[in-house]
């Protein structure tokens, strides 16, 4: 139990708001919970000398710290199932990773580099904190979805579009990446209104559909777009917005007239979040 609880007053777009402003003195007090600093410090002082998957998946507190980062905490009794996915690694095509949906298994993968041709990476300068800082992060916003789900979804949101929209692949790789993810796919599907079928299309019909989505609410199909500041923030709003209006406003909710006006173009409930498994 973390001693820290975050102070989230308002739902929505207020709360969102209130977060962004009160983030850097939340964060500091809530990593300082006495739970949250030990497991930090473990891992800290114990992962230079882990160099295989069957060492991190015997310590339980590591691994915590470790699929914590990357918002798998839910596997953390699935040893054999992690153990796997590190050791197949990120490279192969037919690797663990690769073959599951949810992207989150082979950037955790790659991250470590067991099953890679480099080898562990968990010596390496830096390793440590970059792992624990995305822990720290990642146990926030869950501590924040307590009082309001969509408001994680929304951090989440905020901190992973830009690197992705920020790299050099295609524009289908790019689309396939955020539905392969399940807290972005969540919000898109929310943000433009899709049905809950609507993961049960073809993935090439997906894409086309979320491009359509997306030049029609933003003037633009590119993932590139949400490096911008201006056009995240947009994205936001809009996710904020439709989970208001699915969960049901108030006569005092900021934004009602907004509200009505999304809820009267047809939004629908977000998709359940997934994650494939073999």
């Amino acid at each position: 139990m973390i001693g820290f609880r975050p102070v989230v007053p308002f739902a929505g777009l207020s709360g969102f708001a209130f977060l962004e402003r009160t983030m850097v003195r939340q964060t500091e007090a809530f990593n300082r919970a006495p739970e949250l600093a030990r497991e930090s410090a473990h891992f800290r002082e114990r992962i230079g000398a882990i160099a295989s998957a069957e060492a991190l998946v015997a310590d339980r507190r590591l691994l915590a710290v470790a699929l914590g980062a990357f918002g798998l905490q839910d596997d953390i009794d699935n040893r054999f199932f992690i153990r796997r996915v590190l050791e197949d690694g990120s490279q192969a095509r037919d690797g663990l990773a690769n073959r599951l949906s949810d992207k989150r298994y082979r950037a955790f993968a790659e991250s470590f580099g067991f099953g890679d041709p480099g080898g562990a990476r968990t010596a390496e300068a830096g390793f440590a904190e970059r792992i624990v800082s995305a822990f720290q992060t990642r146990r926030f916003e869950i501590a924040v979805g307590e009082s309001d789900a969509s408001l994680r979804l929304a951090l989440n949101a905020r901190r992973e579009l830009p690197d992705i929209a920020a790299r050099a692949s295609s524009d289908t790789t790019l689309w396939l990446e955020i539905l392969g993810t399940p807290p972005l796919r969540d919000v898109f599907e929310t943000a433009f209104g899709l049905p809950k079928g609507f993961g049960a299309l073809d993935l090439d019909r997906q894409v086309e559909v979320v491009r359509d989505r997306s030049l029609r609410a933003f003037g633009s199909s590119a993932v590139a777009q949400f490096a911008d500041p201006e056009r995240l923030e947009a994205l936001t709003r809009r996710f904020l917005l439709r989970a208001q209006a699915e969960a049901g406003p108030g006569p005092g909710t900021p934004g009602l007239v907004a509200l009505g006006l999304l809820r009267g173009g047809g939004g629908a409930s977000p998709a359940t979040l997934f994650a494939a498994r073999v």
